[in-house]
């Protein structure tokens, strides 16, 4: 049975899209089979892998506010191994629509309990909020990737997601675990990263993954064109860390 994994962060502009999409795709390049779903109503996981929104007939939205299945709203990508459940602006109505349903908490989990067992992996990038859609992705998985900047306000949000991830355990899914810290945009040079990456070491040296993701001009690049940055420049330093955060998801999971 596939594993599912949330990415998640309330605070936006943290890497936390690109890390969703450059460790979906290179776990493809391992040889896993992988489907990520943009579940972000900006729908850049969508566009990072290639596919043209404005084209788009079903959605993610589709999938949780009507009958369709999962299978029908699948699309492959150009990428080894890898299928997308695509997203665009119309998600944000989403998170109105399943409030007034009952259970719509468990709309994401039913709807992949179908299709979990075709894919070794299944990837949610999760909005930049904890909402309803994002409560949804955590009722439905097994464990939730945390990517954090290289900052302190980064650190004070750390503990607010925590504690909502406790509280989605307690009451939606009692088998949710924090996969791992993910730190992004990392500047060893610079003294003030290293005091972040001491203070997590305090407080979750068991959650760290031993790689972090430096600022990198090929990942900020590759959204550009429509792909993960291995597919990009598979030999930059940012395609380089982010094969090694799959290979340590995969080992951890």
């Amino acid at each position: 049975m596939g594993k599912i994994i949330s990415f998640a962060n309330q605070k936006g502009g943290v890497g936390k899209t690109t890390s969703a999409v450059n460790i979906a795709a290179s776990l493809g390049v391992l040889g896993y089979k992988v489907l990520l779903i943009d579940l972000d109503p900006q729908g850049n996981a969508t566009s990072g892998v290639g596919i043209m929104k404005k084209s788009l007939k079903s959605t993610v939205f589709d999938l949780l506010t009507t009958d369709v299945s999962a299978e029908s709203v699948i699309l492959k990508t150009p990428y080894d191994n890898l299928s997308v459940i695509p997203a665009n602006t119309t998600l944000a109505r989403a998170e109105y629509e399943l409030g007034d349903v009952e259970n719509g908490e468990f709309v994401m989990k039913n709807k992949l309990s179908a299709i979990r067992d075709r894919f070794d992996y299944v990837i949610i990038d999760c909005p930049p909020s904890l909402g309803m859609l994002t409560v949804n992705a955590m009722s439905a998985s097994d464990g939730v990737v945390i990517p954090m900047q290289c900052e302190f306000f980064a650190l004070e949000g750390l503990s607010q997601l925590m504690f909502t991830i406790s509280r989605i355990k307690q009451h939606y899914n009692k088998e949710l675990n924090v996969t791992g810290i993910l730190v992004t945009m990392h500047n060893n040079r610079l003294i003030l990263s290293m005091q972040v990456i001491n203070e997590l070491k305090k407080h979750y040296a068991d959650k760290l993954f031993e790689t972090t993701i430096s600022r990198n001009v090929k990942v900020s690049e590759a959204p550009g064109f429509g792909a993960p940055v291995y597919y990009h420049e598979k030999r930059s330093k940012g395609a380089i860390e982010y094969m090694n955060v799959a290979k340590q998801l995969a080992e951890r999971i």
